[in-house]
């Protein structure tokens, strides 16, 4: 009788592969101090509604750049927390290489911020307006009226210069308020929708000035919902949507060679086949029910 053979003891399972290590986390890129405005980590919520959502953006020195979103993506907010008038909840911004919130003072010396409409002393004449805002910025009163004289020329306001802000047309209101704020002749102008509500003879106007200030070397950013108007005359472009930056760069690679405004609803997204109203077509009949527009006549309007 054979001996029994002794099977062999059951291998060890084999550990399973260790999980490859995760990447190091990239560390953030720090503030650009050669950038106009260099942003980094915004963010600012609402009773709980987050508005900026750890918005980052380099403007370049001598860019005209808009910033273009949908209603309450966040591009005003953004705009008021890099202008020292709204405190951010995280992140930070600087202007020309100084920290907004570090040395405010300084940064206003080199902004220029165009008031809206209603943030404006309307019942002062346009002339008072331009000499007020240049005193309030620590100029001389005697710069401050030969700077007003030239900026009422330039504008094409003298007739009105003398006439109270609250009886100007919505053409002048805007830009009395631009001359307000170029009247200390900033590096930096930042514009939230300066041509809404403006003719076109007052909007071709104004972008003329414009043209020429960036000219010039100043850096100029704008909000505005106008894709045609930003795409003619803006070098740079941030989409914004939702507190955050979609994309950003020149105008030519932000389009990537489309319409921008077609690039901005691709990246921005809402849009939706328009519901047919056959009542709006139709009208209705005794009990509420739409009906179908009547087939026009064989032989066509005569």
């Amino acid at each position: 009788m054979t001996a029994d053979i002794p099977f062999p003891a059951p291998a060890a399972p084999l550990a399973a592969p260790a999980a490859p290590a995760a990447p190091p986390a990239a560390a953030p890129v720090p503030p650009d101090p050669r950038a106009a405005v260099s942003i980094r980590g915004l963010f600012k919520q609402f009773d709980g509604k987050v508005a900026v959502n750890g918005l980052a953006l380099d403007i370049p020195v001598g860019s005209f750049y808009g910033l273009v979103g949908p209603n309450g993506a966040g591009k005003t907010t953004t705009l008021n927390m890099v202008t020292g008038l709204l405190r951010p909840d995280a992140g930070g911004a600087m202007v020309l290489g100084t920290d907004v919130w570090s040395n405010l003072d300084r940064v206003k010396r080199e902004l220029g911020v165009m008031p809206q409409a209603g943030q404006i002393f309307d019942r002062l004449t346009g002339r008072q307006l331009l000499v007020y805002s240049g005193m309030l910025r620590g100029m001389r009163r005697a710069e401050t009226v030969r700077r007003a004289k030239d900026l009422l020329a330039a504008f094409d306001l003298e007739s009105a210069a003398d006439t109270m802000v609250t009886d100007y047309s919505s053409g002048m209101t805007k830009k009395i308020c631009l001359a307000a704020a170029m009247i200390h002749s900033p590096r930096i102008l930042v514009l939230d929708e300066p041509f809404e509500s403006v003719d076109p003879v007052s909007s071709a106007n104004l972008r003329d000035i414009l043209v020429e200030y960036a000219a010039t070397g100043g850096t100029i950013i704008i909000s505005s919902h106008v894709m045609a108007l930003v795409e003619r005359m803006c070098t740079h472009v941030a989409i914004i949507n939702k507190g955050q930056v979609c994309a950003a760069g020149t105008v030519e690679q932000v389009a990537a060679g489309s319409d921008l405004e077609e690039r901005f609803l691709e990246l921005v997204g809402g849009r939706h086949a328009a519901a047919r109203l056959a009542w709006l077509d139709g009208g209705t009949d005794e009990t509420g029910a739409a009906v179908e527009p009547a087939a026009p006549a064989s032989g066509g309007a005569r």
